[in-house]
C-alpha cells in the first residue's frame, strides 16, 4: 500500500521559512515525477513543484519560483520543500505526490499539512 505523509507545516510569520517534508512507503521514488501542490480555500490546486523523474529538472511555479527549493532523497524515500521569504498569499493545504512508474501525472498523495502565514 503506498503511503505519503507531510509534516512540518505551521504558523509562521511572514518573512520566516519553512521546510516541509514527505516520507513515502509503498513504492521507492527514484525515477518518478513527484510534486508539491498546495489549495488555500476557494483557489484552484497549484502545482508549486514539479520534479521530473528522468533527470531531477525542477519546475517551479511563478508564484514561488526564487523563495521554495524542492529536493528529494531517494535513499531516504522521502521529498522536501525548502520555503523562504514565505507570504500571506502562501498559505494553503500543501501535498506532496508521486506518479507511477512510467507516468508524468499525480497518481498517489498525502493527506497533507497546513501552512499559515500571517503579517
Amino acid at each position: 500500500q503506498v503511503q505519503l505523509v507531510e509534516s512540518g507545516g505551521g504558523l509562521v510569520q511572514a518573512g520566516d521559512s519553512l521546510t516541509l517534508s514527505c516520507a513515502v512507503s509503498g513504492l521507492t521514488l527514484s525515477s518518478r515525477w513527484m510534486y508539491w501542490i498546495r489549495q488555500a480555500p476557494g483557489k484552484e490546486r497549484e502545482f508549486v513543484a514539479q520534479i521530473r523523474g528522468s533527470d531531477d529538472t525542477i519546475y517551479y511555479s511563478d508564484s514561488v519560483k526564487g523563495r521554495f527549493t524542492a529536493s528529494r532523497d531517494n535513499a531516504k524515500n522521502a521529498m522536501y520543500l525548502q520555503m523562504n521569504s514565505l507570504k500571506p498569499e502562501d498559505t494553503a493545504v500543501y501535498r506532496c505526490a508521486v506518479a507511477a512508474r512510467g507516468r508524468s501525472s499525480p497518481d498517489y498523495s498525502g493527506q497533507g499539512t497546513q501552512v499559515t502565514v500571517s503579517l
